[in-house]
C-alpha cells in the first residue's frame, strides 16, 4: 500500500471512531427501550434484564477510559506521558527530565477534588527501564498565587521561578508494587486552593512531575475526579501544558495534540523532538486541510514556522501524528511559540472542539 493510501486509511479509522461513538449515544438508548418493550409483551423481561447486565458490562469494560476525565484525554488519542530519570538520555525522548501539567477547575465547582495518578512508580509493567530499576520519582501538586502567573512556569525549561506557588502536596516513588499499574491520589483539595486566573474563570493547579535521579522512564497519567478512589468527571475542568512529553502508541494509528492560537498571534513556531521518523505529521485547522510539518530524528529538533490565518485565531490548532510503522517504545515532545516566541498551550480537551476544516467556497451569481 503507498504512503497516501495508508494514511488516507488512518484517517478514515479516525473518523470511524468518532461516528461510532456519536451513534452509540444517539441510538442505543431508543434502541434498548424498544427491546425492553418487546421483551415484555413476549413476557421473557427477565432474559431481557440479563442481556442488558451483560451489554453493560462488555461495554463498561472497554470503554470506562472513554468517560473518565484522563489527561492526555480520550480526544488526543495518547495513551500515557513519560518523564526520564534525572540521569537520563535525551535519545530516548525526553529533554529535560520534567513535565509541568496545569489542571484548571471551574470556580462554579464547590465540592473538594482530587488529583489522581496513575501508575506512578518507577518499575513494572508499564514503564522504561534501561538496564534495572534505579529512578527516583516525584509529583509535586502547587496553588495559591504563582502557580500559573509566573512567565517561568510557562517556559520549556524548568528554569527560574517554574515551580512557583504553594506546595500543597508532594510525594516521591520509586519501585513500589503497591502502585505499579495502580492509583496514587492527592487530596482532598479545595478548588479555591487554585491560582484563580479571570481569563479562563478558574482556578489553576501545577503538577510538576521530574526525575530525580536515574535514568529509567516513568510513564503515568492524570485524572482530575470527585472522588478519591474512581473517575468521576469534573464539569468543565481542563488540563494543558506548555511542552508536552509522551509515548506514541505502538501500532500505526493518529495522535492530535491541540494548542490554542489566541487573537494576537501572528505567526507559529512549532518544534518536535526524536519523532524517529515514525511516520508524518501535519497541521489541521478550520482554515488548512493537512499543511506537513518538518519532522524530527533520533535525538534531534526539527522546526517550522507557519503564518496564521484571520480565521485561526481564537481556535484550537490539531496537530495530527500519523503513526505509520510499528514501533515500539516512541517517546517524543512537542511544543509550540508564538511570534514573541512566547510558549502556547495544549489543551487536552481542545478549546471549541477539534477542529474541522472549512474551505471558503466562493458562489459567482449566475450571469443573466
Amino acid at each position: 500500500m503507498s504512503n497516501n493510501r495508508f494514511h488516507l486509511a488512518l484517517l478514515a479509522a479516525e473518523q470511524v471512531r468518532f461516528v461510532l461513538l456519536n451513534i452509540y449515544r444517539i441510538l442505543v438508548g431508543d434502541w434498548l427501550a424498544l427491546l425492553r418493550k418487546t421483551a415484555c409483551k413476549l413476557n421473557i423481561l427477565s432474559a431481557y434484564r440479563a442481556f442488558v447486565t451483560a451489554l453493560v458490562l462488555v461495554i463498561w469494560g472497554s470503554c470506562v477510559q472513554c468517560y473518565a476525565q484522563q489527561f492526555p484525554s480520550v480526544e488526543e488519542n495518547i495513551p500515557y506521558l513519560i518523564t526520564f530519570g534525572r540521569n537520563g538520555a535525551t535519545s530516548w525522548g525526553d529533554d529535560d527530565f520534567s513535565q509541568t501539567f496545569f489542571l484548571s477547575v471551574p470556580k462554579s465547582q464547590k465540592d473538594p477534588i482530587y488529583i489522581r495518578v496513575f501508575d506512578p512508580d518507577v518499575g513494572g509493567l508499564h514503564d522504561e527501564m534501561k538496564g534495572d530499576f534505579n529512578t527516583k520519582f516525584k509529583f509535586t501538586i502547587y496553588g495559591g498565587i504563582g502557580a500559573f502567573s509566573p512567565s517561568d512556569a510557562k517556559n520549556a525549561d524548568p528554569k527560574g521561578n517554574y515551580d512557583g506557588g504553594t506546595v500543597l502536596f508532594t510525594k516521591s516513588f520509586g519501585v513500589d508494587p503497591k502502585y505499579d499499574n495502580n492509583w496514587y491520589t492527592f487530596g482532598p483539595i479545595n478548588p479555591t486552593e487554585g491560582e484563580y486566573t479571570k481569563s479562563m474563570d478558574a482556578y489553576v493547579f501545577k503538577v510538576i512531575a521530574e526525575g530525580i535521579s536515574g535514568d529509567d522512564g516513568n510513564i503515568y497519567k492524570y485524572f482530575l475526579s470527585t472522588k478519591p478512589d474512581r473517575e468521576l468527571k469534573i464539569e468543565g475542568a481542563n488540563a494543558f501544558t506548555y511542552e508536552y512529553t509522551f509515548r506514541l502508541p505502538n501500532n500505526p494509528t493518529i495522535c492530535h495534540i491541540y494548542p490554542f492560537v489566541n487573537k494576537d498571534v501572528i505567526s507559529i513556531e512549532q518544534y518536535n523532538f526524536d519523532w524517529d521518523g515514525d511516520g508524518m505529521i501535519r497541521l489541521v485547522s478550520i482554515a488548512r486541510k493537512g499543511e506537513p510539518l518538518r519532522s524530527s530524528l533520533d535525538d534531534q529538533w526539527a522546526i517550522t514556522k507557519h503564518e496564521i490565518f484571520e480565521r485561526e485565531k481564537n481556535t484550537s490548532l490539531d496537530i495530527q501524528l500519523i503513526k505509520s510503522k510499528s514501533q515500539n517504545n516512541n517517546n517524543v515532545v512537542f511544543r509550540v511559540t508564538n511570534h514573541y516566541g512566547e510558549a502556547l498551550p495544549f489543551f487536552s480537551i481542545p478549546i471549541g472542539g477539534p477542529p474541522k476544516y472549512m474551505p471558503i467556497i466562493n458562489v459567482r451569481p449566475d450571469p443573466k
